[in-house]
């Protein structure tokens, strides 16, 4: 893998005219087409270290829509690993040609070759347990194992290379938060000077202590919490109206689950007049472009509009 330093591009939007702060996306989404995104910082150091100590195998966890599982079978297929997801839900494993045909990252997965640990919800919760990890050890020796969500010392550092050198002129930074690791890397990379907010794309309090633990070295940063739209992969006709109108006034595709509800509390904030006139704000972009698709299926079910996709895959 090579170190890239991604794009920035300015956005202009109607809600930001006349409020005096520029908006720009730093576009990590576009750096890679199989390990989009943070996904690819979080692995960058991970993949190093795993060919480095002779690890055969990535073993990681997530559930049946985790853009870091698809991310692993991508890295996996791309630098001669094999590769096995531990996914939430043994019911998905009954079927798993009738899974494959209706999950498109799992069926994206497998088509990169990983093989795929189907466990009920309630082993998962003890999938870090000495009982699990003993499992792994004798059914998928000489493995390494990613945590779910990809995010460990390692992934920081990665993440570490996104702001780059074309991220040091702006006056606030902005990422989705899921994990955290993304966030606490972006915070070491960052200036004094500079504000770095959070969006959480889940419900919970639990995210600072969690950022905090993260061996951060700045106090330049805050969590944003006003804008989860109930939780984890939780949308309605207002996110996806905004999706889409994001969409066609800036040609930039938002994912369904993180940089949505980042985009959405941004524009809001500066409409809000939270940020002072003449404020650089750089929003990451943060990839998971593949999980519209999953996203759709869900939406159709429940007959809500569907987001905009302007992708072959």
């Amino acid at each position: 893998m090579d170190l890239i330093e991604s794009k920035i591009e300015q956005v202009f939007l109607p809600e930001l005219k006349d409020s005096g702060v520029s908006l720009y996306v730093k576009r990590e989404d576009l750096i890679h087409p199989l390990i989009s995104g943070n996904k690819y910082r979080k692995l960058f150091y991970n993949i190093e270290y795993a060919k480095k100590h002779n690890f055969k195998k990535l073993l990681t966890f997530g559930g049946a829509y985790s853009n870091h599982i698809l991310a692993t079978a991508g890295a996996g297929f791309l630098f001669g690993f094999k590769t096995i997801g531990v996914i939430r839900g043994e019911e998905l494993g009954l079927d798993l040609e009738k899974t494959l045909s209706e999950n498109p990252t799992l069926k994206k997965a497998y088509g990169l070759g990983m093989e795929f640990c189907f466990i009920s919800r309630n082993e998962y919760k003890l999938k870090y347990s000495k009982d699990f990890s003993q499992y792994i050890d004798e059914n998928y020796p000489n493995s390494y194992v990613l945590p779910e969500g990809g995010t460990n010392d390692l992934a920081i550092r990665g993440c570490e290379d996104i702001l780059g050198s074309n991220g040091i002129s702006f006056d606030v930074i902005c990422a989705a938060v899921g994990t955290g690791g993304t966030l606490s890397g972006i915070i070491n990379s960052s200036l004094e000077n500079q504000l770095v907010l959070g969006f959480p794309a889940l419900k919970g309090a639990f995210l600072t202590d969690q950022i905090k633990s993260n061996k951060i070295n700045k106090y330049n940063w805050k969590l944003i919490s006003d804008y989860h739209f109930g939780g984890y992969a939780k949308i309605n006709k207002e996110l996806i109206t905004f999706s889409n109108k994001f969409y066609q006034k800036t040609g930039i595709l938002l994912d369904p689950v993180y940089t949505n509800k980042m985009f959405y509390g941004i524009v809001d904030m500066i409409k809000n007049k939270k940020f002072p006139s003449g404020t650089r704000v750089l929003a990451i972009h943060t990839g998971g472009l593949q999980g519209i698709k999953g996203m759709n299926t869900i939406l159709a079910k429940k007959e809500l509009p569907l987001l905009m996709d302007n992708r072959d895959e």
